[in-house]
């Protein structure tokens, strides 16, 4: 009896064995045929989507932003033929394993919805192909204004374009000037000592920090570039002396590593003294005019070698999304393509629009252009227009202001729908105030489509996050 029963519990052990082993192989040749029916099955119904990423803000807010689909399959490489982008917006396409990018190289018009379709997508392996049909919409665009002179001292606030949403960001005594990037704010200021001083905080402003400057002395033209968190200014010495003292040089920093000292731009050989500059969009490299009138292109970097662009008298800006500079030659308005440092003269309006005082280019090659009206005998009436004129010279007026108001400075949204035409209203009775970048005791931001001229809105402050450059002195 005592040899019997573990021989029964083997063979039932052995039994039990057999039994999973048949069961297991079973459930796994089931796997297997339900595995290869559902590879078979995609195959047979093309690549399919699995996941989308985009983020509609950052789209509008500056160019660069992608929209990425993911799907089951490795894909073929898709050509920008097969993508349809509506509204119509330029944009460049790339493959990569199982997901397709579309990068959209302007940013997007503000509460408005996209459909991106993708036809003919198809798998590495062959099979049939697919259309992939994305949409999401963008934000209602948002700016920042300053305001100065307040009770509790200078304000930046944040705004949408109905005018009724608007929102205290940052306050300080003294406020210069200030530029938002795609994460921070940062405004030059004054100091109760009348020293200069740059704060960088977060889009709500808070977090506030202050940055290291290059001396005690002036900051002046503050910009930021569109992307990478990197600003610039020219700083002058508070004491300069004839043989001593930096005057308008030009540094850069960035808000990524906010301890870090400033970077002095130098171009051997050139007058360090810097008149007028711009980030180029979308690289690091910068333009700049010297106060000897050379016009040239350099890195970010302060050690990068430089392009010669010829003698300038002025330089009018550079369109987002644009290698093309609008530059004031000696006799002439002048294109430079900063890619080729190829040149032609900035196109002649089809209709007169009197004594041109301003060009503020766009990406597509149009110019919004303000000039002194005049009348029929060539005398300056007092009032100024605001006009569209297109690559062809095709002119279209967007508006005319009062000879009671004086125009201060022209800014085009990120994304080229509207311009925000600053101004100081009454003119006469809108005294500056005394600081080093003076400004009117009551401006007034009028902000137009650039489609057909129709204000969307008039906002109470001046120097509008949109604008690339502050308004000039």
């Amino acid at each position: 009896m005592s040899t019997e029963q573990p021989t029964r519990r083997a063979r039932a052990k052995r039994r039990r064995g057999r039994a999973f082993a048949a069961s297991f192989t079973l459930v796994l040749g089931v796997l297997v045929v339900l595995g290869l029916a559902g590879a078979a099955a995609s195959v047979a119904q093309g690549p399919r989507v699995t996941d989308v990423y985009v983020d509609p803000a950052a789209a509008a807010a500056a160019s660069g932003s992608r929209l990425i689909v993911t799907t089951t399959q490795s894909l073929a490489d898709v050509d920008p033929s097969q993508v349809t982008v509506s509204p119509a917006t330029p944009f460049q396409v790339d493959t990569s394993g199982r997901s397709v990018g579309v990068r959209f190289t302007l940013p997007l018009w503000d509460d408005t919805d996209y459909t991106v379709k993708i036809a003919g997508v198809a798998s590495l392996g062959g099979g049939p192909t697919a259309t992939i049909t994305e949409t999401f919409q963008t934000p209602k665009a948002e700016a920042f204004l300053l305001q100065r002179g307040g009770d509790d001292g200078d304000l930046i606030y944040r705004t949408d374009l109905a005018g009724d949403k608007a929102v205290a960001v940052f306050r300080h005594p003294h406020i210069e000037d200030f530029r938002a990037t795609g994460s921070h704010l940062v405004v030059s200021v004054r100091t109760d000592d009348d020293e200069a001083g740059l704060i960088v905080t977060d889009l709500d402003g808070k977090n506030p920090q202050e940055l290291p400057l290059p001396g005690e002395g002036y900051v002046s033209n503050l910009q930021s570039a569109d992307r990478g968190e990197r600003i610039g200014y020219t700083f002058s010495d508070a004491h300069l002396g004839a043989d001593a003292g930096r005057e308008s040089r030009l540094f850069t920093a960035s808000l990524g590593d906010p301890t870090a000292d400033p970077v002095p731009i130098e171009v051997q050989g050139a007058d360090p003294r810097v008149a007028e500059w711009r980030f180029v969009p979308d690289t690091d490299s910068i333009l700049l005019l010297s106060f000897d009138g050379s016009l040239l292109l350099t890195g970010s970097g302060g050690t990068d070698s430089a392009t010669a662009l010829g003698v300038a008298l002025g330089l009018d800006g550079i369109a987002r999304g644009s290698n093309q500079a609008v530059v004031d030659r000696a006799d002439h308005a002048a294109v430079i393509d900063l890619t080729d440092a190829s040149e032609q003269q900035l196109v002649a309006p089809d209709q007169d629009l009197g004594g041109t005082t301003s060009v503020t280019p766009l990406p597509d090659g149009s110019t919004i252009r303000t000039a002194a009206v005049l009348d029929a005998d060539g005398i300056p009436t007092g009032r100024t227009s605001v006009a569209l004129v297109a690559a062809d010279g095709a002119t279209r007026m967007l508006t005319e202001i009062d000879d009671t108001d004086a125009v201060l400075q022209v800014c085009v949204s990120p994304s080229s729908r509207y311009v925000a035409v600053q101004v100081a209203p009454d003119a006469v009775t809108n005294s500056y105030d005394t600081y080093q970048l003076p400004l009117p005791e009551r401006p007034e931001t009028r902000v137009l489509e650039i489609a057909d001229g129709t204000q969307v809105v008039a906002l109470q402050g001046s120097s509008i996050s949109w604008c690339q450059v502050p308004p000039t002195a």
